[in-house]
């Protein structure tokens, strides 16, 4: 079976993919530099199939260091996780985001070059789209202008993707737009486990919900929506693995290829019907106010996910049920995160 490298694949979402990738089938090697995320996530997902995995401390910026472990192992594909994705932090640090990221990309295409490995898969994000498109997001528009660092090293990235691809008549490449991943691994095993603050919506929920934080501000409530509240295309964490081992599969079967795929549910939930359903089904309140807007938040934010159905033969299973009620089991079980 094909071996499949995971460049930063001790995350959140790279922890999950490499159990979809194990259960189907595939062998798989994680090099994480642990800068935001834990080797335990990948002994848990050992557990949790039964399969071993070569697991790599190292900088993915490290050439030498990727180059031993390409030169220990036949790699089919790699799937390119590792970057710094804070927004915020990127505002405050946009030399550390652009050399951290747009680097630990030019070391992965030089490496994979130095070895004959012809196929890479990108963990790119919806921010591409920028402000000018409308949604819901199709494929087929142009990358808009980004509001952050962060999101400028997804686009740039993108860019040398294809342009790498376009220079070589046997680099395929896949890019994978996200929309808003949540939940967790039914298990509770394995789940989001942000370092310091959180910056996305449900880890915060569920910390204010397990009482390490007081309350969550929701920002805005005067957004064109029908309750006020941004909107955005929520996706369970499962679901989204199991569509990086669909873009495997496709990938793998092509002699050439280029393409980009929304990764989304195509339905948008408003912040308000996060917390909502999440207090409802899992009989918790969750204490948050609700405060003036952020600066760079969108009304809405949500994809057309034809292409990824149509092509890949992936489409989104799980409910806002099941992504509100696998967070809170991971977080309840898990209150310190990996460091319990």
């Amino acid at each position: 079976m094909s071996t499949i490298l995971l460049a930063g694949g001790a995350g959140y979402i790279g922890s999950h993919t490499a159990l979809e990738l194990l259960n189907a089938g595939y062998d798989v090697i994680v090099v994480d530099n642990y800068a935001n995320s834990s080797p335990e996530a990948i002994h848990r997902v050992e557990r949790l199939t039964g399969n071993n995995i070569a697991l790599y401390e190292a900088d993915v910026k490290d050439t030498e260091a990727l180059s031993r472990i390409f030169a220990n192992h036949s790699i089919d594909a790699v799937i390119h996780f590792a970057g710094l994705k804070a927004v915020g932090e990127s505002v405050q640090k946009p030399i550390m985001y652009y050399r951290n990221n747009i680097d630990t990309t030019l070391a992965l295409l030089e490496v994979m070059n130095s070895y004959n490995v012809k196929n890479i898969i990108f963990s790119s994000s919806a921010t591409v789209y920028g402000e000018e498109n409308k949604v819901p997001f199709a494929e087929t528009m142009p990358r808009g202008a980004c509001t952050n660092p962060y999101g400028w090293t997804k686009s740039m990235m993108e860019q040398i993707f294809e342009d790498a691809a376009k220079a070589d008549d046997k680099l395929s490449v896949v890019l994978l737009r996200y929309f808003n991943p949540i939940g967790s691994h039914e298990s509770g095993m394995i789940g989001e486990d942000p370092q310091g603050i959180p910056n996305n919506l449900m880890p915060y929920v569920t910390q204010v919900a397990v009482g390490k934080r007081e309350c969550l501000t929701i920002f805005g409530k005067d957004y064109p929506t029908p309750d006020g509240t941004c909107r955005r295309d929520y996706i369970h964490v499962v679901d989204l693995a199991k569509g990086h081992v669909k873009a495997i599969d496709y990938i793998l079967a092509q002699d050439k290829c280029c393409e980009i795929f929304n990764l989304g549910t195509g339905v948008p939930y408003s912040v308000t019907e996060i917390v909502e359903t999440f207090e409802r089904v899992n009989n918790i309140k969750v204490n948050h106010v609700y405060g003036p807007r952020r600066a760079g938040d969108l009304a809405e934010l949500y994809a057309n996910a034809d292409k990824a159905f149509n092509i890949l033969g992936w489409k989104t299973e799980k409910t806002l049920e099941d992504m509100c009620r696998d967070s809170w089991n991971w977080q309840k079980n898990n209150p310190n995160g990996y460091r319990n």
